[in-house]
């Protein structure tokens, strides 16, 4: 491993709220058990925003982005699952395949991630991309806003050969977050009452995997029109456009008075995650999928809590095994069965990078995938 002219040009973060500068910075070759990725598309999420707009104030300078896919460039010394020219999306959870979490197929769970991903730092505890003298991270140990990014063997997951790299971006993440939500976390059950609060990627994703479960009643909870129409394509049965309703009485009366067995809470939100609990019928579950900024907490009622047995729960990444996961939804996509190409509703060049945060503050389209070359 070592820097030996090779550049890349990424979207630097310097300052929270300051926009990324894109720009040239150098980048070493591949470590043991490394591998570098030529990036072909990554997209936009509301968790780099949070790194931006200082909900989750990372160290700096740092290249953020972390749903990205392309193709392995190099490979470190000991890698033998990777070879130059393999097709793969970015996992950023790259699991160490020795702790009981990975052991058990749940990587997403791996006791060091908060020693890699949640430092934004390789395995070793340094990084790969620098500008001078100047360190620079990679947030969640990906930093897909760049030509070419390091990381893991175990976070470049190999892919069906074919797959359109800009879906493959998205079930980076979002795709795998939601759909994952409700096919693995919830284990929807076919006719069970689901409702999803919070409509963009994630939120969308998970009616897709309700959908998959054969749900019963969809109902489908934003403030903006077209997320609900977009809803309505993925199989939402209804739709409330909670700018105008209160939604807990909304899916109270669509039940008819039963509740939900589900309910997804796809934003973050105080207010929504005890919306999302105050939908729920007897013995329903409250899934916790949006990740709040620092610092956000909820209330709940113990005593309903406990007299109709209700059930909050936490879904991180889904509960994917990417390796696993990952291949399995993009043939559910080239077969057909999941429309994930509608998810994808801004294409850009790494240039206009901070005009995709303008959009995505203002709740405008869907997924935003930078086009990388």
């Amino acid at each position: 491993m070592g820097f030996e002219g090779r550049t890349t040009r990424a979207a630097v973060m310097y300052g929270v709220n300051e926009p990324l500068a894109v720009e040239e910075i150098e980048i070493a070759e591949p470590g043991p058990g490394e591998v570098m990725v030529k990036l072909a598309a990554s997209s936009v999420c509301h968790s780099d925003l949070h790194a931006l707009d200082g909900g989750w104030p990372p160290q700096v300078p740092i290249v953020l982005g972390h749903e990205g896919a392309g193709t392995i460039e190099a490979v470190g010394p000991g890698v033998t699952r990777h070879a130059a020219g393999d097709p793969v999306s970015l996992s950023w959870t790259p699991g160490c395949e020795r702790c009981r979490f990975c052991l058990t197929g749940r990587p997403n769970l791996c006791e060091r991630m908060m020693e890699t991903t949640g430092s934004n730092v390789m395995v070793d505890g340094t990084t790969r991309m620098r500008k001078g003298a100047q360190e620079i991270y990679t947030y969640m140990g990906t930093g897909s806003f760049s030509e070419y990014t390091v990381v893991p063997e175990t976070g470049a997951v190999p892919i069906p050969a074919g797959s359109p790299m800009d879906v493959a971006a998205v079930v980076g993440c979002a795709v795998t977050t939601g759909f994952g939500a409700a096919t693995k976390t919830a284990r929807i059950r076919a006719g069970d009452t689901a409702v999803v609060i919070g409509l963009g990627g994630v939120g969308l994703s998970v009616i897709l995997g309700c959908v998959a479960q054969s749900a019963g009643m969809v109902i489908a909870v934003d403030v903006h029109e077209d997320k609900l129409v977009t809803a309505k394509h993925f199989g939402a049965t209804h739709v409330v456009k909670a700018r105008e309703t209160d939604p807990v009485a909304a899916v109270a009366e669509l039940t008819g008075g039963r509740g939900a067995d589900f309910a997804f809470e796809a934003i973050g939100l105080k207010a929504t995650i005890e919306q999302a609990i105050g939908m729920l019928g007897p013995r329903g579950t409250a899934v916790l999928v949006g990740m709040p900024p620092s610092g956000v907490a909820f209330e709940a009622d113990p005593t309903m809590v406990a007299l109709t047995e209700l059930r909050i729960v936490g879904s991180n990444y889904g509960s994917a095994n990417p390796p696993v996961d990952f291949p399995r939804i993009l043939g559910l996509a080239q077969s057909g069965r999941l429309d994930l190409a509608s998810l994808i509703t801004r294409r850009i060049a790494l240039d206009d990078i901070n005009e995709a945060f303008e959009h995505m503050k203002r709740g405008e389209g869907i997924r935003t995938v930078i086009s990388h070359g």
